[in-house]
């Protein structure tokens, strides 16, 4: 694909700040000094060759929803079948190959836990694996944004606000712009209507999920790999529990790191518990970041692994509300689907 200055803009500057305003691509427009047509047309590209995935917002884990990152160790001859049966399940939204036994790792993703403990059981059922379940302990960088100008520059997470009471809207909001919105000139009207609601409430309810950390981010969600970042790890760590917060909080400063996060080890199986992804262009790249980033850290004496992805099998937004089961006039179920409860159209 063949990408200039004002695309790679869009793509590194509105990763995280799309205007929550009714015409937020004329505010944008205005600020690149265009037009609000021109950068349409530009997001419209860039949707249809890949470069993003979508315009959407993604949800801080295990707050709207729950979620946890989990890991089979698939026969090498068995991969794509197995592959296929996990991503045939309801709130799987990412699911990669790695470079390790445990060869499949993917994202479950529900409204409550025993949601997302059935997804696990069923795969357990249906493939006769065992499911490693990496729940998460505490987040240092859940952005998921990506400078790709090389600057890190990513904003200081926002405290999330326990307090903030959550409806069933809200929930019905997140999944909407989880599953994305168009690049119209009213987007958020376009989601209103999915809804069946009226735009300046659901601008006004987006601000106040922004404002308390539960909306995490919300503007162009960027494809790495399409774009070239195709060296792309997992570097797991083994960390003293009281050093795990410095450590943790030390990585997310190193350029080139992305996620960062501690999750719960298993033992015996696991020991790892703080996780982060560096996104490289080349393995030699990726590794450089790595070694610098355990320097910076004070991790170099602690045991790691390296899981560099092979194989992206899905990369969509989360499943947060509850799935419905549509019917037949004849009461007959035609499947779940991934729903959203005060009407409108299906996710795709």
């Amino acid at each position: 694909m063949t990408l200039d200055g004002l695309d790679w803009r869009l793509m590194n500057d509105w990763q995280r700040a799309l205007p929550l305003v009714s015409r937020p691509f004329q505010e944008i427009a205005n600020r690149l000094e265009t037009s609000e047509e021109r950068i349409i047309e530009r997001l419209q590209n860039l949707l249809e060759t890949g470069a993003i995935s979508r315009i959407g917002a993604t949800c801080r884990p295990n707050t709207l929803a729950a979620s946890t990152l989990a890991a089979v160790a698939a026969p090498a001859d068995q991969i794509e079948e197995v592959a296929a049966v996990i991503n045939a399940q309801t709130g799987v939204n990412h699911s990669y190959e790695r470079e390790n036994k445990w060869n499949i790792w993917f994202v479950a993703t529900g409204p409550t836990r025993a949601f997302v403990n059935d997804i696990l059981s069923r795969i357990t059922q249906q493939t006769g694996l065992r499911v490693l379940d990496l729940r998460l302990e505490r987040p240092f960088n859940v952005d998921l944004g990506f400078a790709l100008d090389g600057s890190n520059s990513l904003p200081q997470p926002r405290a999330v606000n326990t307090d903030i009471e959550i409806g069933q809207n809200d929930r019905a909001i997140m999944q909407a712009l989880s599953e994305g919105m168009n690049a119209t000139a009213y987007p958020f009207a376009e989601l209103a209507a999915r809804l069946g609601q009226d735009e300046a409430v659901i601008l006004e309810r987006v601000r106040v999920l922004a404002e308390a950390g539960i909306l995490s981010r919300i503007g162009v969600i960027v494809r790495h790999r399409a774009l070239g970042w195709r060296a792309n790890a997992m570097c797991v760590f083994v960390v003293p529990p009281e050093e795990i917060e410095a450590c943790g909080r030390a990585l997310t400063d190193v350029q080139g790191v992305t996620l960062c996060y501690e999750r719960r080890a298993v033992p015996d199986v696991w020991p790892y518990t703080l996780y982060c992804m560096i996104h490289g262009r080349s393995r030699a790249e990726t590794l450089d970041v790595l070694s610098q980033a355990r320097v910076a850290a004070h991790m170099v004496p602690y045991p790691y692994r390296v899981l560099f992805s092979t194989r992206c099998f899905r990369q969509r937004g989360a499943l947060i509300n509850v799935p419905v089961t549509k019917t037949e006039p004849n009461g007959m179920p035609t499947g779940p689907q991934t729903g959203i409860l005060t009407g409108g159209p299906d996710g795709d």
